[in-house]
C-alpha cells in the first residue's frame, strides 16, 4: 500500500507530460513510500515513452474513455490517500502536499482544486467553457444543496475509503460531475482548495467537447438527481401532473356540468382522470424508492466502516514494513 499515489490518466499528452511527471516526482520527494502512476489510454503519440522517461509508472487502460481510465486506477492502485491530475499541464504540481494533507491529516475524503475561484476565466481562452462550468455549478448546487466551487475539476485528492466505494459509473468526462454529486449524497468530507489554474500550452489540444460532453453532463446531473432524490423528483412529477388534470377539469368538465348537469366533454374527463392516476403512482413510486435509497445509505455507511478497517490493516503492514 502505498503512503500517497499521484494519478495521471494521458491520452495523447505528449507535449506536457514528462514535464508533468517530474513536477510530480518533486512535489512528492519528501513523501515516503508516493508513487507517480501514468495511466495511457490508448495514445498515439509518444506519451507513454516520455512518462517512463520520466520514471513514471506506466500502465494501460484499453477502453477509451476518461471514466474506464479512473475505473481501473481506483481498481488497481491501493493508497492512503490518491491524488488526481490531468497530464496536460494546467494544474500546479506543487500543490500536492497540502491537499494530501488534508487528506492524510485533517481525514477529508475529498479535497477539489477549486479553479474557478482564481485564474480559469483569465487563463481559459475555449469558448463557452466557462459558461458551461457555471451552468454545471449552478445545477448541481441547485439540485443537490451543496458547496463545491468547481465541480468539474480534474485535479483532487482522495482518502482509501473514498476510493474503494466509489462506484464509477460514467465513461468519459462526466466523471469529476458524478464524483462530487456522490460525495455530496453520501455526506462526505469536501474540501474546496483554491489552485492557480494555467492553459494549455501551445499544440496541447483539449479532448473535452464543449457541447456534447456538456449535454452528457447535463443529462447525468438529470439522471443522478432522480436516482439519488426519487421521492423530491417522483412527487414533483406527481404535483405537475394533477395540476395539469385540474387546470383541464375545473374549465372544461366541472363548471359546464355545475351549468348544465351534463358532462359535455367526455374525452376531457378520461383524460385527467388517467392524470390523476399517473400523478398517485408516481406519487408512492418516489416514497418506494425513497425508502430504498434510505436503506441503500445506511449500508454504504457499514461500508465505510469495514474500509475504515481495512486502511487501519494496510497501513499498519505499511508502517511495520518501513520499520523492518
Amino acid at each position: 500500500m502505498d503512503k500517497l499515489a499521484v494519478l495521471i490518466p494521458c491520452y495523447n499528452e505528449g507535449k506536457t507530460i514528462e514535464k508533468v511527471v517530474t513536477d510530480c516526482k518533486k512535489a512528492i520527494a519528501n513523501i515516503s513510500n508516493s508513487v507517480v502512476y501514468v495511466y495511457d489510454n490508448n495514445s498515439t503519440d509518444d506519451t507513454v515513452e516520455l512518462a517512463e522517461k520520466a520514471g513514471a509508472v506506466v500502465r494501460h487502460e484499453y477502453m477509451q474513455g476518461k471514466g474506464n481510465v479512473i475505473r481501473r486506477m481506483f481498481r488497481e492502485i491501493d493508497a492512503e490517500c490518491y491524488i488526481m491530475i490531468d497530464g496536460d499541464d494546467t494544474y500546479p504540481a506543487e500543490d500536492i502536499p497540502q491537499m494530501a494533507e488534508y487528506v492524510l491529516k485533517q481525514k477529508y475524503d475529498m479535497v477539489v482544486g477549486d479553479r474557478l475561484s482564481s485564474s480559469y476565466f483569465e487563463e481559459n481562452k475555449r469558448p463557452f467553457h466557462g459558461i458551461g462550468n457555471k451552468l454545471v455549478r449552478g445545477s448541481i448546487n441547485f439540485f443537490f444543496k451543496n458547496d463545491i466551487r468547481d465541480i468539474m475539476t480534474g485535479y483532487r485528492a482522495f482518502s482509501f475509503e473514498f476510493v474503494k466505494s466509489y462506484p464509477v459509473l460514467s465513461r468519459g468526462f462526466e466523471i469529476e460531475t458524478e464524483m462530487s454529486i456522490f460525495a455530496t449524497v453520501n455526506n462526505l468530507a469536501v474540501k474546496n482548495y483554491i489552485i492557480e489554474y494555467r492553459d494549455r500550452p501551445a499544440g496541447s489540444e483539449s479532448k473535452l467537447n464543449t457541447f456534447s460532453d456538456g449535454f452528457k453532463v447535463l443529462r447525468l446531473i438529470f439522471t443522478l438527481y432522480r436516482n439519488y432524490k426519487p421521492f423530491n423528483f417522483y412527487g414533483l412529477l406527481a404535483l405537475l401532473l394533477v395540476i395539469l388534470s385540474l387546470g383541464f377539469f375545473i374549465p372544461n368538465v366541472w363548471l359546464p356540468y355545475e351549468a348544465t348537469g351534463k358532462v359535455a366533454n367526455m374525452p376531457t374527463l378520461v383524460v385527467c382522470g388517467f392524470c390523476v392516476i399517473a400523478g398517485i403512482i408516481s406519487f408512492y413510486s418516489g416514497l418506494i424508492l425513497d425508502s430504498i435509497q434510505r436503506k441503500e445509505r445506511r449500508e454504504f455507511e457499514f461500508r465505510l466502516q469495514e474500509l475504515h478497517f481495512e486502511r487501519k490493516k494496510k497501513s499498519n503492514k505499511l508502517v511495520f514494513q518501513d520499520y523492518k
